[in-house]
This record gives structure tokens, C-alpha cells and sequence, in this order.
């Protein structure tokens, strides 16, 4: 009788376990960013055979400038996604462009102090790991200009193009999906 209580403990233990398991986020592609929750039996999944080119709109500013931009933990947020379901798109298929608003979270520490009064710029890191991944970052150098910004003060992982605008419009014209934020 001892035996098959035993045995009873032990698969309530994995059950709970399991069920415990399924709503811890996972961060499988940008870890410590975008964290998920896969759900079972979701209809809609990243498709296996699809080539996923991308274009994430990055214009909004974090309601404080010592959190990291909401619109770019977004972009962590889809790689992940992605990654659950075995889907990694190639290098440089997911582009992000940043202006506006958003445009000092690209800069170094020291520029983004003088700029927002917050010593460390908390989206370096995370810009990193977006690039690490494959992802293209970038600014627009005409909102460096508008917003007063050195562009010799860009982060080293972040590459300049001409204007948000045309990037915006070469890059869906060239198939890329568009994610504003």
C-alpha cells in the first residue's frame, strides 16, 4: 500500500511541476528582455517556412529616461516569440529604426547624461544583445541633428542612415513588414 502512494506523490509532484513550468517566461534568444509566456494550443504560431524580414518603427521615449525603451524590450519580445517556436531570422532581417523622441537611448553613457540627466543609458545593453542576435540597429541622422546629438556619440552598435523616412519607405518596399510602436 506504501508503494502505490508513493507513486501517486510523485506524479502529483511532476504534474504540479509541469503546470508550474508552462507560466514561467521564457527568454530563449535575448536573455533578461522580452520575456514570454508560451501558451499551449495558441492558434496563430511563427511559421517554420516563412523568411521573417522585419522593420520595428522606434519613436517613443520610455516614460523615464532610467527605463529601458518600451519599443525596443518590443523587438526582444518578437525574437523570443520567434525562438520558442525553433523560428531565427537571418542576420539583418530584423531592422530596427530609431528617431523622434527615442532617438538618445542610441547614445553612449556620457552623451545620454548630458542629455536626459540619467547617468547610464539602461538600453545599451539590450542594443547589444538585439545585435548579437542579428539584428540591424539604427538612427536616423537627421533626428541627431534635430535632437542636438553628436553622432559621433552613437553607440558602437548602432549604424547611421540617412533619414528614418527613406528607411522607413526602401525597407517595405523591399518586402519588409513594419511594426510601429
Amino acid at each position: 500500500m506504501r508503494m502505490p502512494v508513493i507513486a501517486l506523490a510523485g506524479c502529483l509532484s511532476l504534474m504540479s511541476s509541469a503546470s508550474a513550468s508552462a507560466s514561467v517566461p521564457s527568454q530563449a534568444v535575448i536573455p533578461g528582455y522580452g520575456a514570454i509566456t508560451p501558451i499551449e494550443g495558441a492558434a496563430e504560431r511563427p511559421d517554420r517556412k516563412l523568411r521573417y524580414r522585419v522593420l520595428f518603427n522606434v519613436t517613443k521615449a520610455a516614460a523615464t529616461p532610467d527605463k529601458i525603451n518600451p519599443s525596443l524590450e518590443k523587438v526582444a519580445r518578437f525574437l523570443n516569440l520567434l525562438g520558442n517556436d525553433g523560428v531565427r531570422p537571418e542576420q539583418g532581417d530584423v531592422v530596427v529604426i530609431v528617431h523622434g523622441p527615442a532617438t538618445p537611448i542610441v547614445t553612449e553613457d556620457h552623451a545620454y547624461a548630458t542629455k536626459t540627466g540619467v547617468a547610464a543609458n539602461p538600453n545599451l545593453a539590450l542594443i547589444e544583445a538585439l545585435k548579437k542576435a542579428g539584428v540591424s540597429v539604427r538612427v536616423c541622422s537627421q533626428a541627431l541633428i534635430g535632437n542636438k546629438i553628436d553622432p559621433a556619440t552613437v553607440g558602437k552598435s548602432v549604424e547611421t542612415d540617412v533619414s528614418a523616412l527613406t528607411t522607413l519607405a526602401t525597407l517595405q518596399l523591399r518586402g519588409w513588414a513594419l511594426i510601429p510602436d
